[in-house]
């Protein structure tokens, strides 16, 4: 299904919950930690760029009006959401630029952005070399080169079928979506949320793997800006955690999905 060129998918029935996957990623990327959510509505999303979505953006604001125009379809007022990396950037700036959709926010490996001017301009820059890099050299070698970034160090331990199912995933992108992706949504082009934290009330649930100590830092340091935010670090697991700990990672986001039900 599809709103204004936004792809989704909905599972199951009752209090809705909307996932947004990280960079390179799908909506298929939720299908496990859903098997574990039996009484709620999942709403699986293809960002822009991503999946089978083929919506054009040009800033992260633009997605999040896209997302805005998909609730109001589906007659949805309020939804809890769940956010993984770039997606997890997307519900914090979803939270923030439409507070009313909000039921609770779980950022999983998420970030409110770079502080300063200075290094969102040279991420920037980075990421627009990142995009002319896919589109000059095509997904594959894009790819070997991604999965073998130290934050996906982890993944290595993975069984070779789970590898390999998010190797495939990541083939499945579009060169010209993944570098739309970057530009408009990219950290660099990201404004800083730092400041805006403090406004956001609503339950929020952070949560990082223990060996990911980039976003364990980060994310200790969002804690203490958010006025109702808890953060669990997982063991064992890095960037991924719903990817490399899926049962686990259900688990946590059912518990807390039951503390902040509305209904």
């Amino acid at each position: 299904m599809g709103v204004d060129g936004l792809q989704y998918e909905i599972i199951g029935k009752g209090e809705p919950v909307l996932f947004l996957h990280g960079f390179t990623g799908t909506r298929e990327t939720w299908k496990e930690v859903c098997s574990y959510l039996t009484d709620y509505q999942c709403i699986l999303v293809d960002l822009p760029g991503h999946g089978k979505s083929t919506r054009k953006i040009s800033s992260m604001k633009d997605c999040c009006s896209l997302i805005a125009d998909l609730l109001d379809e589906l007659e949805i007022k309020k939804t809890h959401i769940v956010g993984y990396s770039m997606g997890g950037r997307t519900a914090l700036s979803f939270a923030i630029y439409y507070p009313d959709y909000i039921a609770s926010l779980l950022l999983e490996s998420a970030s409110p952005g770079l502080k300063e001017e200075a290094a969102r301009s040279e991420r920037r820059e980075k990421d627009e070399q990142l995009a002319g890099y896919i589109l000059e050299r095509g997904i594959e070698e894009f790819v070997n080169y991604w999965q073998d970034l130290p934050l996906f160090a982890s993944q290595k331990k993975l069984q070779d079928a789970l590898q390999r199912k998010i190797r495939e995933e990541r083939l499945s992108q579009d060169e010209k979506g993944l570098a739309m992706s970057l530009q408009a949504m990219g950290t660099g082009a990201q404004a800083s949320w730092w400041n805006h934290l403090a406004q956001l009330t609503h339950r929020t649930l952070l949560i990082a793997g223990e060996l990911d100590e980039k976003f364990v830092m980060i994310n200790k340091a969002m804690q203490k800006e958010l006025p109702q935010a808890d953060f669990v670090i997982c063991p064992k697991v890095g960037h991924a955690v719903h990817v490399e700990n899926p049962r686990k990672f259900g688990k946590i986001v059912d518990v807390f999905l039951n503390k902040n039900i509305t209904r």
